[in-house]
């Protein structure tokens, strides 16, 4: 979910001051680093422990009972490539990252964006989903490009990875001499998406994949517009006291995408597969702000 939600409620924020509430809401949903497991250890002890989530479909989500998704496949593909045990632990997205970043776990098997500061304590894999955001607007919204968004209120998640690249969306709004609306922070996007279908608010923010499979199961009432940011990535965070298991972790996506079974994933849980996807992993924020053209 792109997601670090920190607030309760619906909060009204002025266009210049949600950045500093954005980057505050992200360093609070991580603790500080400690020394986690190394493929080593893991190797030793006969296991690997993940952590996952249940609530973020199409990435993770329970379904009668039983995990469901693509991490949920994916995690099935693991287990037959490892030579060890997988065991896995599924939490609530709040505190997740927390918990791996202390060494309660090995690794977030999860959907999680790539940010400047989750990068900051965490290796990613190379990523297997773009994360590039969009508008998201109502079936019959005349919206066709960024400059039919200037001035109109947006719906964004508190906290989030979104938030904290709205900067991006008011730049190319400068450029065309447009400006960024009121910005509402959501505590979740069912809210938010219910204000966007009843008329309160014009466009809400969100990254490919969830953006795909709302509009795929609800086209009458919503539609997917333009891209409001650079390139973005979802991948599997590994602190990074583990490089090994990193490359291990980097050496299985590379497996899948060999095989074919990653295309064959994405286009089951994402509706498209993404061939174009870097194919290294992302270890600092000057990799990933050249990857992602953050500072062209």
């Amino acid at each position: 979910m792109n997601r670090s939600a920190t607030h309760s409620s619906t909060v009204n924020v002025s266009p210049k001051r949600w950045f500093a509430a954005a980057l505050a809401g992200s360093l609070m949903s991580i603790a500080l680093p400690a020394v986690a497991a190394d493929l080593e250890e893991i190797e030793s002890r006969g296991s690997l422990n993940v952590a996952t989530e249940d609530n973020y479909a199409p990435f993770n989500f329970i379904e009668d009972g039983d995990p469901r998704g693509f991490n949920a496949d994916v995690l099935e593909e693991l287990r037959e490539y490892a030579d060890f045990d997988i065991k896995q632990e599924i939490l609530p997205w709040t505190g997740l990252l927390a918990a791996v970043s202390t060494g309660q776990y090995d690794m977030a098997l999860t959907g999680a964006s790539v940010s400047d500061e989750r990068l900051r304590v965490f290796d990613y894999t190379p990523p297997y989903a773009s994360a590039q955001h969009f508008a998201i607007t109502r079936a019959d919204s005349d919206i066709d490009s960024v400059d039919d968004l200037s001035g109109l209120t947006v719906g964004v998640q508190a906290g989030s990875v979104l938030l904290s690249r709205l900067p991006e969306l008011e730049a190319m709004l400068d450029e065309a001499d447009e400006e960024l609306g009121e910005v509402v922070q959501y505590e979740s996007y069912p809210e938010a998406f219910a204000d966007l279908a009843n008329g309160r608010l014009d466009y809400v923010i969100d990254s490919a994949v969830p953006a795909n499979t709302l509009v795929a199961s609800r086209p009458e009432v919503f539609a997917k517009g333009p891209a409001v940011s650079g390139a973005g990535y979802v991948s599997w965070p590994i602190p990074k006291s583990s490089p090994e298991l990193l490359e291990y972790m980097s050496e299985f996506l590379a497996h899948l995408r060999d095989s074919g079974r990653l295309a064959e994933l994405q286009e089951e849980w994402f509706g498209e597969s993404f061939p174009d996807l870097p194919t290294e992993p992302l270890t600092s924020v000057e990799q990933f702000h050249e990857l992602a053209g953050l500072d062209d």
